[in-house]
C-alpha cells in the first residue's frame, strides 16, 4: 500500500515550486537533521561529474519527497547508509535483469514494475521530473549517477515506508 498518494505528491510539488530560495534552504536544513544520509547521497553527486545545474534536479526531487512525507503525516525513520546500499543493490539488480531481453518485453517489465510499485506516485514524479530535464537518456556517467541517486531515493522511501506500514 502506498504512503504517498497522487494528491500528496501534487501538493508537495506545488509547495516546493512556490517556495522561495530561503524556504528551500530551511527545508534542506530539516532534511539534514532528519535524513542526513539522503541529503548526502544527493550532495555528493558533483564528485561524480554532475554539474550544479543538473544537481538542482535531484535536490528538487528530495525536497518534494520530504515535503510529501510531511504532508502524509509519516515521519520516516532515519535512512541509514546500509539501507541506501541495500536499495541500490536491488535497483541495479533490477536494471541488470533487463540486459539482453527483447525491447518489447523490457517495456512490459518496466510498465509492470511502475504500476505495481508500492510508491508509484513518487516513482512517477521522479521519472517525470527527470524526463522534463532530459535526464533519462543517460548519455554520460554523471547522468547515470544522477539517475541512480534519484531512483534510489524512491527505493529508500519505499523500503522504510514498508517498515512503517508493517508496524
Amino acid at each position: 500500500m502506498t504512503l504517498l498518494t497522487q494528491a500528496v505528491m501534487v501538493r508537495a510539488n506545488i509547495d516546493v515550486d512556490r517556495m522561495s530560495a530561503q524556504q528551500k534552504v530551511e527545508l534542506a536544513d530539516e532534511i539534514f537533521v532528519q535524513q542526513p544520509n539522503l541529503l548526502s547521497s544527493i550532495l555528493v553527486l558533483p564528485r561524480y561529474g554532475v554539474d550544479m545545474l543538473q544537481l538542482e534536479v535531484p535536490i528538487h526531487v528530495l525536497l518534494v519527497a520530504f515535503q510529501a512525507m510531511k504532508h502524509c503525516g509519516h515521519a520516516l525513520p532515519m535512512i541509514s547508509e546500509d539501507v541506501q546500499e541495500t536499495c541500490l543493490q536491488r535497483l541495479t539488480a533490477t536494471m541488470k535483469f533487463t540486459e539482453g531481453v527483447p525491447p518489447d518485453l523490457v517495456e512490459q517489465m518496466i510498465t509492470k514494475f511502475n504500476v505495481d510499485h508500492p510508491e508509484r506516485y513518487l516513482l512517477a514524479f521522479v521519472y517525470g521530473h527527470l524526463r522534463q530535464h532530459d535526464l533519462l537518456r543517460v548519455r554520460t556517467d554523471a547522468e547515470k549517477f544522477l539517475l541512480l541517486a534519484a531512483l534510489n531515493l524512491v527505493e529508500c522511501v519505499t523500503y522504510v515506508g514498508a517498515q512503517l506500514q508493517s508496524k
